[in-house]
């Protein structure tokens, strides 16, 4: 039996708190991590497409907000798509979406939704592709997180 090194399986630190995280797809549910399941900071790591490892920047990206990104799945619970996490480039401004992993807290992934509700600057991510949620899709990232609407949450 062989015997694999933490980095064999892609681990590695946060650039943000540092935590140790593990890229196993069996704990993430993703086939390629990026991000800190704790504070959600990623790295800019890929360049045309998920997994790719391109990129030649591999600064900190900080999670600005949410979206959904649309699937073909046709057993997808949502018909608005999967929650997805918005990460912007520190050093190149790149923005990027990246998959919500299983172990990601989602009280993290609330509060950098809340957060997003005071950015003015949404216009900037539409030209990009991107559409970030807003309070009015409230409901849908409660009931993708915890299968359920605000108001049964908070009874």
């Amino acid at each position: 039996m062989r015997n694999h090194s933490l980095a064999s399986f892609g681990d590695f630190r946060c650039a943000n708190c540092h935590a140790l995280v593990s890229s196993m797809q069996m704990l993430s549910g993703v086939n390629n991590r990026n991000h800190c399941p704790y504070c959600l900071w990623s790295r800019h790591l890929d360049l045309y497409s998920a997994g790719d490892r391109l990129s030649a920047c591999k600064a900190p990206m900080n999670p600005i907000g949410l979206t959904m990104k649309r699937s073909r799945n046709k057993y997808q619970l949502s018909p608005r798509g999967e929650l997805m996490l918005v990460h912007a480039c520190l050093e190149c401004d790149t923005v990027s979406i990246n998959r919500i992993a299983a172990d990601d807290d989602p009280e993290r992934i609330l509060a950098v939704f809340h957060s997003s509700l005071d950015v003015s600057q949404h216009g900037i991510y539409e030209q990009n592709g991107i559409a970030m949620l807003d309070a009015g899709d409230m409901d849908a990232v409660y009931h993708q997180l915890y299968g359920q609407a605000v108001e049964n949450s908070m009874a």
